[in-house]
């Protein structure tokens, strides 16, 4: 007998007929696993170091500088914070913050305002978004190790913001620069909020850097060094001093 062959040619026929059938199929493929992606993205949640506008500039055995810009409009992932940390402002800027599993609270950031938080014993898991119609800008410090934790500290020649366990905050303007040499300190991270520039002078190797505006330096522990700032700008620089 000859084989029943009907079946086979109406299922080929089905398929010509309905050409558009398969692109359907892969079209709500894609469009489902979009939605799981943006779903993973809104409930996603890494440490600070790794979220993607959180970018690593500098890390060595006491810090790691996160340097963090966010556009209008743009939010972060959630991520975890559980390190010891300083932060800079360097924007007024007005932000959305959302603590996981809780609502949006609205905060304005003033440029120059400097903080510590321990996150000890218990970390911090939120996102950021910018609501503002300019770049938001600010650093992050995570304080990985001491420098010298059990001896006696003396403060530098400037206006002290805050101290903790972990680290001393001081602001420099123009009448506090006065180009007075500092020697045998722990790490220091110079940030410079406002102003042109501050030059930083290497008494050791005779070479100066330029910080400019936005920018960081990172000093290494037993440096000797001064600041110094062109006639009577006005400057606003932020130093955290690891302790």
């Amino acid at each position: 007998m000859p084989k029943n062959t009907t079946g086979n040619w109406e299922k080929k026929n089905k398929s010509i007929q309905n050409p558009n059938h398969q692109i359907m199929k892969n079209r709500i493929s894609i469009l489902l696993a979009a939605m799981l992606f943006n779903s993973l993205g809104l409930t996603a949640q890494v440490q600070v170091s790794k979220e993607p506008r959180h970018k690593k500039v500098l890390e060595n055995k006491y810090i790691r500088l996160l340097d963090v810009w966010i556009p209008p409009g743009d939010t972060t992932l959630f991520h975890i914070h559980s390190t010891p940390s300083v932060f800079l402002q360097f924007t007024n800027t007005t932000v959305g913050i959302q603590v996981k599993e809780q609502d949006w609270v609205k905060s304005q950031n003033i440029a120059g305002s400097a903080s510590y938080r321990s996150f000890s014993p218990d970390v911090l898991i939120h996102r950021v978004s910018n609501w503002d119609t300019s770049l938001f800008h600010v650093t992050d410090i995570e304080i990985l190790s001491s420098y010298n934790s059990n001896s006696q500290h003396k403060y530098l020649p400037f206006t002290v913001l805050f101290e903790n366990e972990k680290v001393v905050a001081y602001r420099l303007t123009d009448s506090s620069i006065n180009e007075q040499i500092i020697s045998s300190r722990g790490p220091i991270v110079a940030e410079l909020v406002k102003g042109n520039e501050v030059i930083f002078y290497n008494t050791k190797n005779k070479k100066s850097t330029s910080i400019k505006t936005g920018k960081y330096l990172y000093i290494k522990p037993g440096s000797s060094f001064y600041f110094s700032a062109k006639g009577n700008e006005k400057i606003n620089l932020v130093i955290f001093e690891i302790k």
